[in-house]
């Protein structure tokens, strides 16, 4: 073979076929990087979506625990049973010393509950207390552990005074003189003088609410925050889930008035007059099975209970189910869509793996304290 054939044979590629074998490469790697980019996406969005979930469990088993207790009552002493006999432990609004709700309002996104604890702390109060007043008198109970005749009572618990006309209050214990049965408390005055027998014992009241930047209710720490957050009624507010873009509550009760408080003959309350005649609220229709449901304006039209700030309608004696919406979003904005039906506020993501939609939960619970007559 001459030289000249021998170096045709060894020729390089020619333009065409390199301008080919380039755009095949580019079409492989593109196939390649286009089944790696939404794995990609999925490991971005998977912590997410767990951080997600873990978020709506705390805070639909924390109102789930506490919705379950509340009523829960007296059980030694002169007055005992769930609370609904006696004041309404389920109150939709904040209470409190710091930015009450109005008195005489009801809220979708704020939620009062209060329960005896399993206590020795219980007994009624052996002297008149004014309504403006820094200490109380008890009485010392038979069933005290020795050595303790005030039943457990200590600096820091947090107590509530009631009586059997629908009148509550509560405050925290700053100091107890054993021997003498006196506590001393701190709290706003007092709604209204109580006499002596009304009961005194440790409480839980917490309030539960949604704050945002549009209900109305900014947070404490951060006007710009979404968060379900817990007030103890003085000075402590703190948050339990961040992300919470919308918190729900709906109330479903008994048909039937309420028949109790029941006050002493010749003491009026919202639901009979000073001769015993009944003036409370009628019979509602039932549309949730054998429950009626009560819309807020129910709740805060009257007849009006208890006094003070802590007022409350009597229909709120009504309560047996309380349906709750959490809906929480991802931290992220990269990762919400634009469509608004499933994020209450959209952000960046295009779709696909990379979007994480609002999760939402929303369940019953029928506490079973304020359910004992059903």
């Amino acid at each position: 073979m001459s030289v000249r054939a021998r170096l045709q044979t060894e020729s390089g590629y020619s333009l065409v076929e390199l301008l080919v074998a380039s755009t095949i490469m580019l079409v492989v790697t593109g196939a390649i990087f286009g089944m790696m980019n939404p794995s990609q996406g999925t490991a971005q969005a998977q912590p997410e979506v767990a951080d997600l979930q873990q978020r709506s469990r705390v805070g639909s088993e924390t109102l789930f625990r506490e919705l379950i207790m509340a009523g829960a009552g007296v059980y030694q002493g002169p007055v005992t049973g769930s609370l609904i006999n006696f004041f309404a432990p389920v109150i939709p609004r904040r209470l409190g010393n710091v930015n009450p709700d109005n008195p005489n309002s009801a809220h979708s996104d704020a939620i009062t509950l209060a329960y005896i604890p399993n206590t020795y702390s219980q007994t009624t109060i052996s002297s008149p207390m004014p309504n403006v007043s820094a200490e109380l008198k008890v009485k010392k109970e038979p069933n005290c552990p020795k050595g303790d005749e005030l039943c457990g009572f200590e600096e820091g618990m947090d107590v509530i005074v009631f009586d059997t006309s629908g009148n509550f209050d509560v405050f925290t214990i700053t100091e107890v003189q054993n021997a003498a049965a006196h506590l001393q408390h701190r709290g706003q005055d007092l709604s209204i003088p109580y006499e002596v027998g009304a009961s005194v014992t440790q409480i839980v009241s917490n309030t539960y609410y949604w704050c945002s930047p549009i209900n109305g209710r900014a947070c404490p720490d951060d006007p710009s925050a979404w968060q379900l957050r817990l007030y103890d009624g003085y000075t402590s507010d703190v948050p339990l889930v961040d992300n919470v873009v919308d918190l729900r509550f709906e109330y479903f009760g008994d048909p039937n008035p309420p028949l109790n408080p029941k006050p002493q003959s010749g003491v009026a309350n919202c639901l009979y007059d000073g001769l015993g005649n009944y003036i409370g609220p009628g019979v509602l229709a039932t549309n949730d099975g054998s429950l009626a449901e009560l819309p807020l304006a129910v709740l805060s039209d009257g007849p009006w209970c208890g006094g003070g700030g802590n007022v409350f309608d009597a229909d709120l004696l009504r309560i047996r189910k309380i349906r709750i919406t959490l809906r929480v979003q991802v931290s992220d904005v990269a990762l919400r869509g634009t469509n608004t039906s499933m994020w209450r506020n959209p952000g960046t993501a295009a779709g696909g793996t990379r979007a994480v939609a609002d999760y939402t939960v929303a369940f019953d619970v029928t506490p079973r304290n304020l359910n004992l007559a059903r």
